[in-house]
């Protein structure tokens, strides 16, 4: 009897880098072109080759880099002969087709390796629609470059009608479903604003930060969430969300998301707008860096400048420099920690040093947020009891008389929505202490 073969494993695809360094742009500590190399390699790619930059001050309308450099390049792909060149540069189609030409091979720039990258790791179908909406903007104005193959029959009987026919058919079709995922996408984002809105009164923790700084290996030692770790970048693409139990007993939301990159392309952005959103519209955003890495200020900038260009305003957040267990000089910390208004909290997700002090440090930001409150219930109603126990802090339970239940406990405001909803009529509830941050006064019966 014959053996059944076995499927064999595609081979990995080899890629030549290169790249243009624009004006002041810095070279990457790690080495030329490190952070694009992680992206080759995150897309199940190998690199061939030395890397190969070109500073200039402006990209050369016609190539993006100077003719010496194409012809630089040209050499290495004959060498090397890669499946792709991959340019760390975001490409005009024009720039696109003409380095094609100049080097007889497929080119990729930064955004379409991006967009290959989120293609292969979305999960959910929002997360799916999202990457072919961004994919096929991206596409639309560069559909000419993918019918090359028609302009060798250029002036042949019988090509020139139908060529021309067939291109403008696909730009149609490509039109008539970007308009359709766009539509698709409004239906799941009005669902998903709804399911925000109805975890609007419990308080809400969005992390951010640069990708494969972390985030995902902290939430696992918070949550316990289980979700994948992974040393490389974008290895988290879908939203989870998860209850966080501080050791004071209170519970928080935490929300995970996909990280963020430098010269992140404005058509990804858009479209993962409402992803990103659900965690901007958290009560507070932990900022996590990896303040073992060279480039961890730029990081944080590339960070802090698409929250600006997704938020008019960011909530008062905690920056969480992370993976000190790395880190060779402490002070590099105060480095990192110089001009920054956040507070900010050193920890290692991975060893758990310092994971207790953020505990503490949320904890006193909810007591900010949470008034002093006298909670009377009936002796009966257990299931409420428990309720308080788990939204608030108790400073003092008490029985009174042999019908009724006495709480003297800090609660914020979202937590006691919550409980009134359960509790129904029989709850009776007085501010004792207004919030720090007051959102309800003294005095008042709710």
């Amino acid at each position: 009897m014959k053996p059944q073969p076995s499927p064999t494993k595609a081979n990995r695809e080899r890629m030549l880098v290169c790249g243009v360094l624009i004006g002041d742009q810095k070279p990457e500590p790690e080495g030329e072109l490190s952070e694009l190399i992680g992206l080759v390699k995150a897309a199940g790619g190998e690199v061939v080759g030395e890397p190969i930059t070109q500073r200039r001050e402006r990209p050369h309308a016609a190539t993006a880099m100077g003719k010496g450099k194409v012809e630089e390049i040209k050499i290495e792909v004959d060498a090397y002969k890669p499946d792709a060149v991959v340019v760390d540069n975001d490409l005009t189609p024009a720039q696109g087709r003409n380095l094609e030409k100049a080097w007889e091979c497929r080119v990729i720039d930064r955004s379409e390796l991006i967009l290959d990258i989120f293609a292969g790791r979305a999960r959910t179908r929002q997360a799916k629609l999202q990457v072919e909406l961004a994919q096929n903007e991206y596409m639309a104005p560069r559909l000419r470059r993918m019918w090359t193959h028609l302009e060798r029959l250029e002036g042949a009987i019988g090509s020139r009608g139908p060529g021309e026919t067939q291109l403008e058919t696909d730009r149609r079709l490509l039109r008539k479903r970007i308009s359709d995922l766009k539509r698709e996408l409004r239906t799941i984002e009005e669902r998903k604003l709804r399911e925000v809105v109805s975890r609007s009164d419990q308080f809400t923790i969005g992390l951010v930060g640069y990708t494969n700084a972390g985030k995902s290996t902290l939430m696992n030692k918070l949550t316990n969430a289980g979700v994948l770790v992974a040393d490389m970048l974008f290895a988290t693409l879908d939203t989870r969300t998860r209850q966080w139990k501080l050791k004071d007993g209170r519970t928080v939301l935490l929300s995970d998301t996909v990280g963020f990159l430098g010269r992140l392309p404005h058509h990804l952005v858009a479209s993962f707008h409402a992803t990103l959103e659900e965690t901007l519209n958290a009560d507070l955003l932990l900022h996590v860096v990896d303040a073992s890495h060279p480039d961890a200020v730029e990081q944080m900038g590339a960070v802090d400048e698409v929250l600006e260009s997704l938020a008019h305003s960011t909530r008062a957040g905690v920056l969480v420099l992370n993976k000190i267990d790395n880190v060779v000089d402490p002070i590099e910390l105060q480095f990192l920690a110089k001009d920054r208004t956040e507070r900010i909290c050193h920890l290692s997700a991975v060893t758990g040093e310092g994971v207790d002090r953020l505990d503490a440090m949320i904890a006193k930001m909810l007591d900010a947020r949470s008034a002093l409150l006298r909670i009377r219930l009936p002796l009966a109603d257990g299931r409420t009891a428990a309720l308080v126990r788990q939204y608030g802090l108790i400073e003092e339970e008490l029985v009174e008389g042999d019908q009724n239940l006495v709480f003297r406990v800090r609660m914020d405001e979202g937590a006691l929505g919550n409980l009134k909803r359960a509790a129904g009529g029989d709850l009776h509830c007085e501010v004792l202490e207004p919030a720090i941050e007051p959102l309800i006064e003294q005095g008042e019966i709710l």
